[in-house]
């Protein structure tokens, strides 16, 4: 048996005419199967990170309270504020009842803004989407097409002034920081010529370099693994078939490389999209974007638990729904990838 045009990168053909057997996956078939592992698994993800959350923000050093109440609060002031928030229960207490408020969308109320947490995620946690889904959207529109015209190009070896150009810009690129590509934006594209603004969000022109700063260094890394992935698909038996056939390279790239290409994009988008959100952190600093980025960095510098703790948890579950939206898809796509999970 041959293999069809649509063979995937991580799980063999796609659509091959022999199906694998559900056995031992339950009347749910293995799609259900499969999510339930998977959202089984979200659960445990979602215990480590609230508790890792819960735990780290107390390990930053000094008081909170003092710290939110200024120095000049008395002594009595300061311990009843405490005794009023709960920060003087035993840790494990004060563990029991954030998940009782996490449970009802009730992260207690801001040290420093003085305002429920839960709303000012509500208010700025758009902000901060915008840049990342928008960031995502741009790496697998710039990365994809690239990888593949580079490994077209540059396949058996031909072309090594293109490799060698494609490789020394694409790592030096990968390797830079996104706060420093931020700030060499600001100065070539606000400061110098005054194309585009520096700061806040407005109109889309606002949009431009905060979006430009996070996707340019991960498009220029997940391009060099597009072209890898690229280099592997067109030495298979069923895209030499098609050379043989006489079609058009056109036909053989979009028609036969690019789903299998597709597929192996989607895996490593949730990876990408978690380096992204991460991302936002310094790149709404630079930008003054408003959004939960430069929360979190206000929040850490007051010292204000709730808050802190509230947006490392949104950022958690943001990256771990994400990627299990993209693993429903890739075994949608290719039902035996549920076989593989156990």
């Amino acid at each position: 048996m041959t293999s069809g045009p649509t063979a995937t990168l991580l799980t063999g053909p796609v659509g091959a005419s022999s199906a694998p057997s559900g056995r031992g996956l339950g009347k749910v078939g293995p799609l259900g199967s499969f999510i339930a592992r998977r959202v089984l698994r979200l659960w445990w993800s979602v215990v480590a990170l609230v508790t890792m959350a819960f735990l780290m923000v107390r390990l930053i050093p000094g008081d909170p309270v003092r710290n939110a109440l200024g120095t000049n609060a008395t002594p009595a002031i300061v311990e009843a504020r405490r005794e009023s928030l709960g920060l003087n229960d035993p840790l494990w207490l004060q563990y029991i009842n954030f998940w009782k408020g996490l449970l009802t969308w009730n992260l207690g109320d801001s040290f420093s803004l003085r305002m429920p947490v839960s709303t000012i995620i509500e208010q700025r946690l758009p902000a901060t989407l915008e840049l990342a889904f928008l960031s995502l959207a741009v790496v697998l529109i710039v990365s994809v097409p690239l990888g593949i015209v580079v490994a077209a190009l540059t396949r058996g070896g031909r072309r090594r002034g293109v490799d060698l150009a494609f490789t020394s810009v694409s790592g030096l690129f990968t390797v830079i920081p996104e706060f420093l590509i931020g700030v060499g934006l600001v100065y070539l594209f606000a400061v110098q010529s005054q194309l585009l603004p520096v700061a806040g969000r407005g109109d889309a022109s606002s949009y431009i370099l905060p979006v430009l700063a996070l996707s340019i260094g991960v498009s220029a890394g997940m391009s060099r693994i597009v072209r890898v992935e690229a280099l592997t698909v067109f030495e298979q038996d069923y895209i030499r078939t098609a050379r043989a056939k006489r079609m058009s390279p056109l036909r053989v790239y979009l028609r036969h490389a690019l789903p299998n290409l597709l597929t192996a994009s989607l895996t490593i988008g949730g990876i990408v999209l978690g380096s992204l959100i991460a991302g936002t952190v310094l790149v709404e600093t630079i930008f003054s974007w408003p959004g939960l980025g430069l929360t979190i960095i206000d929040s850490v510098r007051s010292k204000d638990y709730p808050l802190a703790q509230g947006i490392v948890i949104v950022y958690g579950l943001i990256v771990l729904i994400s990627n299990l939206l993209i693993d429903i898809v890739l075994v949608s796509l290719d039902p035996r990838t549920a076989l593989k999970d156990t």
